[in-house]
């Protein structure tokens, strides 16, 4: 009879976590607690430094918040020190938990995330294990194909969300295992409130109707595209009592947009909250809202479609990466073109068919596919395959 494969019981994450803030930051956080209460032992290992100030396009990295009690966080891994990622690679494979996992976003990170995956990797116990969630990033750089080769020669398997991210990793590898498992639910927010109640705390007028852009304002998400519907149903007396409320913190180019406001004469249908919008205020900006709308341009997976299905709110997400697969078309919300008038007609058959007590009824079904539970079985299953393949 063959041994049994030993099961994983130790683990350190190297990503984001307190005090950065952030969905990654919140995910992160979320997977290790899932982890503990699995029963495995679990740390995380977050940056002293994440990168240099002037590569961060927003106005601070860091949260206000507590930090929590009950997970262990420790500041140690500084992304553009060598010396550091030799230290803290030589710390890992001296502690020999059964799996590194690195949540993997940024080439950027590459050059220390590899170090680390190879260094920890010599003790020849420890498997390196990797969340991904861009492998090709959106906005393209010099080296994102070089780094990104030596990031992925370091690891042991892979977790995907989308099949768009299985596609990238198969440009760089086809034989190390690799296990699909989809976002979990962002679920940490709280219920959902009545609608006339968020209005008021947001000092909204409850008798308009708002549709949701939410989230950093970075020109892959497409906002530009939402503006240019926005307009053309303006333009052909459509949009009524519609407001289209943006809520996030502009990475660059926050202009642009303010400019194509007032080209198109939309200063009373749209309304701009320009900052990051802390934990304890998401659930207010989803609950005044019949629609989440994500134009983006590229995409793998997102956060913000989590949200919503906590939240029960419908979606609008364009045709790229993974978001297609997350948001059944004509089930939880519509599947369009990246074209401002498919968004436009979009958010016109939503209102004019009367679609959104039907689509909340099918999120409250569909969001169930949704668990940490799943992912971290997804994540014991990898640990399998990558020791039976050893």
């Amino acid at each position: 009879m063959a041994p049994e494969t030993p099961k994983m019981k130790s683990a350190i994450f190297v990503g984001t976590a307190h005090p950065y803030r952030g969905g990654l930051s919140f995910f992160n956080e979320m997977l290790a607690r899932f982890f503990h209460w699995r029963g495995i032992r679990s740390k995380i290992f977050t940056f002293s430094l994440q990168y240099p100030s002037f590569l961060f396009p927003g106005k601070t990295q860091y949260s206000d918040s507590p930090m929590p009690t009950d997970l262990s966080i420790e500041r140690c891994v500084n992304t553009v020190n060598p010396l550091n990622w030799l230290r803290v690679g030589r710390r890992i494979r001296k502690e020999c938990p059964d799996a590194l996992i690195i949540r993997y976003w940024l080439p950027l990170m590459a050059p220390c995330f590899g170090t680390l995956c190879r260094i920890a990797r010599g003790n020849g116990h420890t498997r390196v294990l990797a969340l991904l969630d861009n492998v090709i990033p959106h906005e393209h750089r010099l080296f994102d194909r070089l780094f990104t080769r030596y990031f992925v020669g370091g690891v042991d398997g892979f977790i995907y969300m989308s099949d768009q991210v299985k596609s990238d990793l198969e440009q760089f590898t086809t034989t190390k295992p690799a296990l699909f498992a989809p976002h979990p639910l962002f679920d940490v927010y709280g219920e959902r409130l009545d609608r006339e109640a968020a209005c008021r705390k947001l000092e909204l007028h409850p008798k308009l109707r708002y549709s949701l852009f939410f989230g950093y304002v970075r020109d892959y998400k497409g906002l530009d595209l939402l503006l240019e519907a926005w307009a053309w149903l303006k333009n052909r007396g459509e949009l009524g009592d519609r407001r289209l409320l943006v809520a996030g913190e502009y990475y660059r180019n926050k202009e642009k947009y303010l400019a194509l406001i007032r080209q198109n004469g939309l200063e009373e249908a749209v309304c701009i909250i320009d900052r990051f919008i802390p934990d304890q205020e998401v659930r207010y900006y989803f609950s005044a809202s019949d629609l989440v709308i994500q134009p983006y341009k590229t995409a793998t997976q997102s956060g913000v479609t989590q949200v919503a299905y906590h939240f029960e709110v419908p979606m609008i997400v364009t045709r790229v990466g993974g978001l297609s697969e997350i948001v059944p078309h004509g089930k939880v919300g519509y599947v369009v073109e990246t074209d401002p008038q498919a968004i436009a007609r979009a958010v016109e058959q939503f209102y004019s068919d009367n679609k959104a007590e039907e689509f909340r009824r099918n999120i409250a079904v569909e969001k169930k596919r949704f668990s940490w539970s799943s992912m971290v079985d997804r994540f014991e299953e990898l640990y399998q395959l990558v020791e039976k393949k050893e």
